[in-house]
Parts: structure tokens; C-alpha cells; sequence
């Protein structure tokens, strides 16, 4: 079990490794948009990679290209609330392929993904942290190296306690 804490480590076996989290810390996430790392356990439920910056990434699993046209959509009037989806779309979203790092690697969890509650937030991703470690929307960072060997140790099911 990935376990991620309020002191900002996440651990897995004997790794250790540490992360950033959402400007309000971990708790019961309220609404989309209110910087909560939300507290409870997930499953990984897809894995995205920017293959033009990382040839190979060892790990058992299954993995997908993000494309220039891939989002991920937070408005919550759309019927592709929190799903992966494509350009062209007005909806508001967020852009996977980015100029800056940290959305090279993501796993995305299986957060307000069964059913989608419009308004409960969404996109909790465990992705690369910016330089300082700053804090996230929401989701977990790590830093590249760290988050690539987590990837080689990690098994499709296994599961992930925040809090």
C-alpha cells in the first residue's frame, strides 16, 4: 500500500519519498477548486507518460501516450466532468501535454470516478512536483526520480491511502 501522509512523505514498502500536497492539506475534499488533498483510499486507475521526454519508463503498468490534444475537464456543466478527453472541447479543462515537467509522468486515481458527483472536484493525480516543492490543487507531487522509481516497484492494484 502507497501511503501518503500529512507531513508530506509518501511511502511505499521501504520506500520513502517526499511530496507535496494540496495548499489545504489533507482532509474530506469539499468542492471543486478548494486546494484539498482529499483524504481516503484509492486505486491507480490509469498511467500517463509524456513519451517525447521519457523513451522508456519501467514499470508493469499499462501505459498511455499523452498527445497534444489530451485534457482533462473540470467544468462542471460538462458531461466530461472529470474524464480524460480531447481538443477540440469549450469546456474548461486543464492541458496534459504542458511546456513545464510536471505533467510527464501521472497517475491518475480513481477520485470522484464512480459515480462522477459534478461538483466534488476532480483530476487527483499523483504527478512531478514543481522545483521547490510547491503545493498542488489537489493532487500529489514527487519529485521525477523519485516518482520513476516508484513506478518500477509499484503493481497495477496496488492501492493508496492519503491522510
Amino acid at each position: 500500500m502507497i501511503i501518503i501522509n500529512k507531513s508530506g512523505y509518501l511511502r511505499y514498502k521501504n520506500l520513502k519519498f517526499r511530496c507535496a500536497v494540496g495548499k489545504k492539506g489533507i482532509r474530506k475534499k469539499v468542492k471543486e477548486g478548494d486546494n484539498i488533498t482529499p483524504k481516503g483510499k484509492y486505486k491507480i486507475i490509469n498511467f500517463l507518460y509524456r513519451s517525447d521526454k521519457l523513451k522508456k519508463v519501467a514499470t508493469v503498468l499499462k501505459k498511455v501516450k499523452i498527445t497534444k490534444n489530451m485534457i482533462w475537464c473540470d467544468d462542471v456543466r460538462s458531461k466530461f466532468y472529470n474524464k480524460l478527453t480531447y481538443l477540440p472541447n469549450n469546456d474548461s479543462h486543464e492541458k496534459l501535454f504542458r511546456n513545464d515537467d510536471i505533467y510527464d509522468l501521472i497517475l491518475v486515481l480513481n477520485y470522484n470516478s464512480n459515480p462522477v458527483i459534478k461538483g466534488k472536484g476532480s483530476a487527483i493525480f499523483i504527478h512531478v512536483a514543481k522545483k521547490k516543492f510547491t503545493s498542488t490543487r489537489g493532487c500529489i507531487a514527487l519529485q521525477k526520480k523519485d516518482l520513476l522509481n516508484l513506478l518500477q516497484n509499484i503493481k497495477k492494484n496496488t492501492p493508496i491511502k492519503i491522510g
